[in-house]
């Protein structure tokens, strides 16, 4: 859900069961300031919390009210675990880089961007209120390009 948003960890471990529309594929956040915001999901994260939300009831205690996410205890996870979590599962994946929750933040920006996604959309998914910050994830693709250029231009 992470890398399928972009979200902050703290916005996961704040999302409410009704904050998640799977007719429109879409979480409502909210962020930092309190703002709320609209994010779009994959079809994959769809399934995925289906499966989840099919589940839930297993786990949660009556202290986790709304929460969309419960931790072990039944109570709403918090980012300490989910921190936990992402790097325990990355472990397990050969070959994948050590990352947390905001690494995979900006996974998704950056991959977001080399698939041609305009700047301006990807700051609204993230909830940048400036541009600027948002601009931080073009470096990595500007580096791509300049490896590629220098790689296959005669003249680079």
């Amino acid at each position: 859900m992470l890398y399928a948003s972009g979200i902050r960890v703290a916005e996961l471990c704040g999302l409410d069961v009704t904050g998640f529309d799977a007719d429109r594929q879409v979480l409502r956040v909210r962020g930092k300031g309190d703002k709320e915001r609209t994010v779009p999901v994959g079809a994959p994260a769809v399934r995925a919390l289906d499966d989840w939300l099919a589940r839930r009831h297993l786990l949660a205690a009556p202290e986790a009210g709304k929460a969309l996410f419960v931790g072990d205890r039944g109570a709403r996870i918090e980012p300490r675990v989910v921190r936990r979590l992402v790097h325990r599962a990355l472990s397990g994946v050969p070959g994948a880089p050590d990352l947390g929750p905001h690494g995979l933040r900006h996974a998704m920006a950056t991959h977001l961007l080399e698939g041609g996604a305009d700047l301006r959309s990807v700051q609204e998914i993230l909830g940048h209120s400036s541009l600027a910050t948002t601009q931080i994830y073009t470096h990595v693709t500007t580096e791509r390009l300049r490896t590629a250029y220098t790689q296959a231009h005669p003249r680079a």
